[in-house]
């Protein structure tokens, strides 16, 4: 009877002793990833072996670090990785972010007038952020990025001009015109 005891009490000190290495070992890595994710927003870059195995948070964050730098294939190719990783909330933010990254270079075309890059550029931030609101309806700045992304590149393409409706087709024209409509006071 005292062996039994004894063996179930070395048992149970066992794997209490297990499962306080492994939970120390997961405190441990977060408060890690959290080092590395605070580094990048401070705006110092961190080493790609560590990005490579660490968690998806990380890896937006080293994207957004990478989009303010300028660097935007490697922030393209970042984002793209953890496109589907995580829980909906994250992924929502990851097609923002997306969404921003495409927003970016499509200012900086249209600022240079290199028009016809910036327009497909624009379309695909407007389906980022349109990804990212299916995910999550309720994501207001994604909400206004896809407006500024509608100003910038309207979607002329749905009107469908029809010869003897000229009342009809004012209305239509009317609902994809940037900027706000102008009416009494």
């Amino acid at each position: 009877m005292r062996i039994i005891k004894n063996t179930v009490l070395w048992g149970i000190f066992s794997v209490s002793t297990l499962v306080f290495i492994i939970q120390a070992w997961t405190l441990l890595q977060i408060h890690n990833e959290n080092a590395w994710i605070n580094r990048l927003l401070s705006g110092h870059d961190i080493a790609i072996e560590k990005v490579v195995k660490a968690s998806p948070e990380v890896r937006l964050a080293r994207a957004v670090y990478l989009r303010e730098k300028g660097r935007y294939d490697e922030a393209l190719a970042t984002l793209n990785l953890i496109l589907d990783q995580g829980s909906p909330s994250l992924q929502a933010k990851t097609r923002y972010n997306l969404g921003n990254l495409y927003l970016t270079q499509t200012v900086e075309r249209a600022e240079k007038m290199a028009i016809n890059d910036a327009l497909p550029l624009a379309a695909l931030a407007k389906q980022a952020y349109r990804q990212a609101l299916a995910l999550d309806s309720q994501f207001w700045d994604a909400k206004y990025n896809l407006e500024v992304a509608m100003r910038i590149a309207p979607e002329m393409d749905r009107i469908t001009v029809e010869a003897d409706d000229k009342e009809n087709r004012k209305t239509r024209l009317w609902t994809t015109v940037p900027g706000f409509p102008r009416g009494l006071p």
